[in-house]
């Protein structure tokens, strides 16, 4: 499981959740995801770095181009924690609703 508190602390900022949805489509340099901001490469390799330790975001060397790529298999982590915190609080509304019917009918 990832580290869900550098995790969402990481998807808090709004560049860094832009850049997992333009990695979302496909890799990019960080000259290509810096392309549709007012920030420069390096402030755009800052967030890069922020989602690469938390391990949404993998990069790799191919000659003198550096490709970020999302690790969509962290992502799908993310997903099954939230699906699984989802779950059990319809159980314990669930849960409640049965207790108040019950409630209700003893009346």
């Amino acid at each position: 499981m990832p580290d869900l508190d550098r995790t969402f602390a990481a998807l808090g900022d709004p560049v860094r959740r832009a850049l997992v949805t333009r990695l979302a489509h496909g890799d990019a340099t960080v000259g290509e995801l810096a392309a549709p901001f007012d920030l420069t490469p390096q402030a755009i390799s800052h967030h890069v770095g922020v989602l690469r330790r938390c391990g949404l975001v993998e990069q790799r060397r191919e000659g003198t181009r550096r490709p970020c790529r999302l690790r969509a298999d962290q992502l799908a982590l993310l997903g099954t924690w939230i699906d699984e915190q989802r779950r059990a609080w319809h159980d314990r509304l669930d849960a409640l609703d049965r207790h108040l019917t019950d409630e209700e009918g003893t009346r």
